[in-house]
């Protein structure tokens, strides 16, 4: 309920800015697209497709900041047009968690990696007003180390459990009233995991001996980003992100013989925000940097973060 309570008052804010009056708009004189180069913002995906034949590459780089831990890690965007219409993709993971006691990674691990598609249903129409939509699925591939974790958790990158994401995306463009775009994303997203079968320590907080499944809960998340053409090379962008995750259940035996299974455990369900402010330099139309910085407040079930990120956006 609460998800499709803030997904209804965001869509319904969207709707409000796209009826801002035309002369409102037409002021002063309008930048045209042509004369504005994105890298995109830090969290909300494009509603576009790539042309055909084309490659689009972005590998990201962060440091997930927590009280007496680092999470520091990449992922690299690689996506083709397949189609005018239809772009495919992997994303890569890799990782190094810093923590305290010396719990923390032995090496620089994989973590899961997603393959994607992305359909674009239909393209921005300056006259109408019609945005950019696109439909987007993605499939984690648990390729990470998740259980039988030792003394070093923080080897643990994966989640152990198939996930499927479906993805609705819009992009649409304002013209401020000093003429300038803001470009505007739109973006939801629900995910859905399979169980994931466990051997003692692992991400999921059971102790060695353990033997058991973790059932995550599925995840619906809301991203409304902006990005304000400052100059044709520099790009204000921010991230608004609302995120509800399901609870998680875990059921096994503490140790392999136990008789019955008697650890169970359900974690509740877990409300999140985000703010993601960044900043973006843009060589030209095809190469751009996003320096960043994704901030989650506190929540009673887990401590506040802050992960600054930087990337480099290329499409060839």
């Amino acid at each position: 309920m609460a998800f499709a309570s803030i997904a209804v008052r965001v869509a319904g804010l969207s709707a409000l800015l796209a009826c801002v009056p035309a002369a409102a708009q037409q002021a002063a004189a309008r930048q045209s697209l042509d004369e504005a180069w994105w890298t995109g913002p830090m969290l909300a995906p494009s509603a576009g497709t790539l042309p055909q034949g084309h490659w689009l590459v972005e590998p990201y780089l962060y440091d997930a900041i927590t009280p007496h831990a680092d999470g520091f890690g990449s992922l690299t965007y690689i996506n083709y047009g397949l189609t005018d219409r239809l772009t495919v993709g992997v994303i890569p993971t890799f990782g190094y968690n810093r923590l305290g006691g010396g719990a923390g990674s032995s090496h620089v691990g994989i973590g899961d990696v997603s393959v994607q598609a992305q359909w674009s249903v239909t393209r921005f129409d300056a006259d109408s007003g019609l945005p950019a939509m696109a439909f987007n699925v993605q499939q984690s591939l648990p390729r990470g180390k998740f259980d039988r974790l030792g003394a070093h958790l923080g080897d643990g990158l994966g989640s152990g459990a198939q996930t499927t994401t479906l993805g609705w995306y819009m992009q649409t463009y304002y013209w401020m009233p000093n003429g300038r775009i803001l470009r505007t994303r739109l973006n939801f997203a629900y995910a859905f995991a399979r169980d994931a079968h466990i051997e003692d320590a692992s991400v999921y907080g059971t102790a060695r001996g353990f033997r058991g499944r973790a059932s995550p809960g599925d995840v619906g998340s809301v991203d409304l980003a902006f990005e304000y053409s400052l100059t044709r090379n520099w790009v204000l962008a921010m991230d608004l992100v609302y995120r509800h995750a399901a609870s998680t259940r875990i059921v096994g035996r503490s140790v392999p013989d136990a008789a019955v299974e008697d650890v169970r455990v359900d974690t509740g369900p877990h409300v999140s925000f985000a703010l993601a402010p960044a900043v973006e330099y843009n060589w030209n139309a095809n190469i751009g940097l996003l320096l960043g910085v994704r901030v989650i407040p506190h929540t009673g079930t887990a401590p506040a973060s802050a992960t600054p990120a930087l990337a480099l956006n290329m499409v060839f």
